[in-house]
């Protein structure tokens, strides 16, 4: 990067990206994103130094209750109109012809889909041949699809470890149909730990390391295998199916032994019941990978925001975590996670 370029990317800049996310006004935000590249900023400068770091922030906002679910929605939809504004602005820049076609797609269910789309212009710009698929890709269409097309790689986006049955479905789907995977993004955990396991024949932490490392590997090869010796094929499955008695077993013991939800209005009932079908997917989640860091991650994340919605979370989370324990006596793995998460909200006592 130039100085210049190194320059024009302050803070005021900054600013005035977020202020336009804040404002849910694309105008400024495309304005500003071209006016960039016209000085001379690298489009990948500008994906990766201004517009994905904004993103964060909008995350940041909506966990910490500072911005709602509407406002952050309206926040990503202005920062996908300044990415289409650069890729056309972009239009021009030529494949390299050493290089091969990456298709990239979300995991089923995955519907935070900026990132994916992020790294789909930065390989474009890096000379790769892109196909974005979206967010929500179910494994058999992406797998019809690759059968119809036959790209090189899939690369696949995975937000929330909540996914991760889902990615291994493509995983797996798209290796059988020949196809290799790079597997990126915070739901594979910490330096994609759970891409290994899930049997992955890639794992990069960014846009800017997934080219690197394609790149440096191309064309790619099929060496990932399944740790099938930790994925749960009989407690996870099991988990899904009772997941309705689940709840509603959770929900009867909170109406008894957690007063505050007496006086809860019709929405923060209907929030309460989404929150707890999200922990029993969090549970399934670490039951399928077998590894409890899939819960307690979970559980980090939601102490911070049921605390930021006025709700004593840990008293809360830890009477569910007990009442789940009366149901699954035959569910080894699910105690042990339960354990581990109440281990963990006793040290925040």
């Amino acid at each position: 990067m130039s100085t210049h370029a190194g320059t024009a990317l302050t803070d005021e800049v900054r600013d005035t990206f977020d202020r336009a996310l804040a404002e849910a006004d694309g105008e400024p935000a495309v304005e500003l994103v071209l006016n960039l590249l016209d000085n001379g900023v690298p489009p990948e400068s500008v994906l990766l130094g201004l517009i994905a770091p904004a993103q964060r922030r909008t995350g940041e906002r909506w966990a910490a209750n500072e911005w709602s679910i509407a406002q952050e929605h309206a926040a990503t939809h202005i920062s996908e109109q300044a990415v289409a504004a650069l890729a056309l602005a972009t239009r021009a820049v030529r494949p390299d012809e050493r290089l091969g076609t990456v298709v990239v797609a979300c995991v089923d269910g995955e519907w935070h889909a900026l990132p994916a789309r992020i790294l789909t212009e930065v390989l474009r710009l890096r000379g790769f041949r892109t196909r974005f698929l979206g967010a929500h890709m179910p494994a058999g269409h992406l797998v019809s699809y690759l059968h119809r097309h036959g790209p090189d790689l899939v690369a696949l986006s995975c937000m929330l470890t909540v996914r991760l049955p889902q990615a291994y479905r493509v995983i797996h789907r798209a290796q059988r149909a020949g196809t290799p995977v790079l597997a990126g993004g915070p739901g594979f955990g910490p330096d994609g730990v759970w891409a290994r396991t899930l049997g992955s024949d890639l794992y990069a932490t960014g846009a800017a390391r997934a080219a690197d490392l394609l790149a440096a590997r191309w064309p790619p090869e099929r060496t990932g295998t399944p740790d099938l010796d930790r994925l749960s094929t009989e407690e996870y499955p099991a988990l899904v199916r009772r997941r309705p008695d689940l709840l509603r077993h959770v929900l009867d013991d909170l109406h008894e032994h957690f007063r505050a939800m007496s006086a809860y209005t019709p929405e923060q009932y209907d929030a309460t019941v989404e929150d707890l079908g999200q922990l029993l997917d969090f549970l399934a989640a670490s039951v399928f990978v077998g590894d409890p860091r899939v819960f307690t991650g979970y559980l980090d994340s939601a102490v911070p925001l049921l605390t930021a919605r006025g709700v004593p979370a840990v008293r809360g989370l830890t009477l569910t975590l007990r009442s789940l324990v009366r149901p699954l006596p035959d569910s080894p793995r699910a105690l042990a996670h339960l354990s581990e998460g109440l281990r963990w909200l006793g040290a925040l006592r």
